[in-house]
């Protein structure tokens, strides 16, 4: 598989290249209009080259279908993990365990917000978490709080042997007090509270 895809970015890529080259050659009147002219009359006129040509577009097609075919199904295997069990094949959304992941450190008073990004591949298992720390904390230490419990509760889900690669990501460091703020604006405003018994009449 390693090789067709490279055989087919070197093919893609010299197409393109020679597109390219086509495309300068005529804007700096390199190839000329009577040029094109003969070298299209030419491939009419001659059979041989008519079939090269032929065969040539249906390569270019049969090629991209391939291409577009390998990759979606690429983008199909990275979106599941597939385990077989004796009764049949069971597959986990991704987007699953992502959930899960957020709810596992949603505990955690270090983290004020946590987005997961789960990944499948041959290689194993990759989990980019991008996280939103308060500031009242060591780095070094909650991050790596936040790989255990990432790594064990996934692995405890799961039950799989496959390597699982935990990668933390901080991207913003606040104070308690904003945070406090910030869900305090974000509260909606309560109507008015009524007690007491309402009595119901004709009007």
């Amino acid at each position: 598989m390693r090789i067709l895809g490279g055989l087919t970015l070197f093919f893609y890529t010299l197409i393109f290249i020679i597109i390219g080259v086509v495309f300068i050659s005529a804007s700096l009147n390199l190839l000329t209009q009577e040029q094109v002219v003969d070298t299209v009359t030419m491939i009419y006129a001659a059979s041989n080259m008519k079939m090269i040509v032929g065969l040539t577009g249906l390569l270019l097609i049969l090629i991209s279908l391939m291409v577009l075919q390998v990759t979606m199904g690429k983008i199909q295997r990275e979106k599941t993990i597939a385990f077989e069990n004796p009764d049949g094949q069971v597959t986990i959304s991704l987007t699953a365990i992502e959930d899960f992941i957020k709810r596992a450190v949603r505990q955690m008073p270090e983290v004020k917000e946590l987005r997961p990004n789960v990944k499948a591949s041959k290689k194993g298992i990759t989990i980019v978490n991008r996280v939103v720390l308060f500031s009242d904390i060591n780095i070094p230490e909650t991050t790596e709080k936040i790989q255990n419990v990432v790594k064990m509760r996934v692995q405890d889900m799961l039950g799989v042997e496959e390597p699982i690669n935990i990668r933390v990501h901080v991207i913003k460091i606040v104070h308690k007090e904003e945070a406090a703020k910030n869900i305090k604006k974000d509260e909606k405003p309560q109507g008015p509270q009524f007690r007491g018994s309402i009595e119901y009449g004709n009007f």
